[in-house]
């Protein structure tokens, strides 16, 4: 079982606008600057990037997909600070 996780995401806060960045991003668009551009999340100036973080620091849903989620693959996930498109880069 993985202890900890390194992933980056993209917040925004409609969902319509998460899937329209998914989009770009499937159709070739860098995450990282999808993330500088869209996201209003502080981490965007990083381009999204968490950095490595221990299971349970983030919020439940997020938490549960870093954590059980398929790797590399941008995946929106709902919270109570809005809509994340989040990827997963590795586990520990």
């Amino acid at each position: 079982m993985a202890n900890t996780a390194h992933a980056l995401h993209i917040l925004v806060k409609h969902q319509d606008k998460a899937e329209d960045i998914l989009q770009q991003i499937k159709k070739g668009a860098k995450f990282q600057a999808c993330a500088k551009k869209y996201s209003v999340c502080p981490s965007a100036k990083k381009g999204g990037d968490l950095g490595e973080f221990k299971k349970g620091q983030m919020v439940p849903a997020f938490d549960k997909f870093c954590f059980q989620g398929d790797l590399l693959t941008p995946t929106i996930i709902k919270t109570k600070f809005g809509w994340h498109i989040i990827k997963v880069l590795y586990r520990t």
